[in-house]
């Protein structure tokens, strides 16, 4: 299997039903990025969805998956659990544009309700009284026994399988820098057994993906930034240049 490419990704686009739209003053639809929001267009392998907080990188990104099918706590396409039902109605709003090819695997990540993912997963396999645990496509322990750091990465290594649509929200929330870097890895043997990747992130590490499209989310509208053009690496990148100086800034007394 070959890299995805523009002819054969499983979604192109995702744009807003503006004609649906009433009124723009309430959550979700008065965030920056769906006021700003007409079509974005995925790239066929890895695109990046960066921002600061309370732009609506994640609220997007959520929205984007419960249109496609998935639950807004995340899983594959078939999990239906409900923790606590607190999603927003973007998906309504939303239309995505598919490929004509289909995934073979699909999985929706989000860091902050992984947990729930891992009771679910524990739920289903004690009810269960044959067939394949779910738990072994996660490498077979309990990811409830595992760090978050280790929970995280066994999905990543042991779940996702290739040929996968792959929609990721904050993935270095529990991740080190090595463990982000070896992500970058995971996602390059993936990228070339088929998949594509929607990822929201803070992570300069995990956005440098070659090639990856990086879209930037800020409250004057929406960009397509290279790496070192967007504020987590500029800030990043001017904060260990001058480390002593900055901190100094940020303690000094009034």
């Amino acid at each position: 299997m070959t890299k995805l490419s523009y002819d054969s990704q499983y979604i192109r686009s995702v744009y807003l039903k503006r004609d649906e739209i009433s009124s723009f003053g309430e959550f979700p639809l008065n965030l920056p990025v769906i006021r700003n929001l007409d079509e974005l267009l995925f790239h066929p392998n890895v695109t990046f969805i960066v921002g600061e907080n309370g732009m609506g990188k994640s609220t997007l990104l959520e929205g984007i998956a419960v249109a496609f099918g998935f639950n807004p706590e995340g899983g594959s396409l078939n999990f239906r659990f409900s923790s606590y039902d607190s999603h927003s109605k973007l998906d309504e709003y939303l239309r995505l544009k598919k490929g004509v090819n289909r995934a073979k695997d699909h999985f929706f990540f989000r860091a902050e309700t992984f947990y729930n993912v891992a009771t679910n997963i524990e739920h289903l396999d004690r009810e269960q009284s044959f067939g394949p645990r779910i738990i072994d496509s996660y490498g077979g322990k309990s990811l409830h026994k595992q760090s978050h750091g280790e929970s995280f990465f066994a999905a990543f290594i042991e779940r996702f399988q290739g040929k996968g649509l792959y929609i990721i929200d904050e993935p270095e929330a529990a991740l080190s820098p090595l463990r982000q870097m070896s992500m970058l890895t995971r996602i390059n043997e993936l990228v070339h057994q088929g998949s594509q990747f929607i990822i929201s992130t803070h992570s300069p590490i995990i956005m440098s993906y070659p090639q990856a499209k990086i879209i930037q989310l800020t409250p004057e509208g929406i960009s397509e930034p290279a790496l070192e053009e967007t504020q987590h690496y500029s800030l990043t990148k001017q904060f260990f240049e001058d480390k002593d100086r900055i901190l100094h800034h940020l303690f000094q007394e009034e």
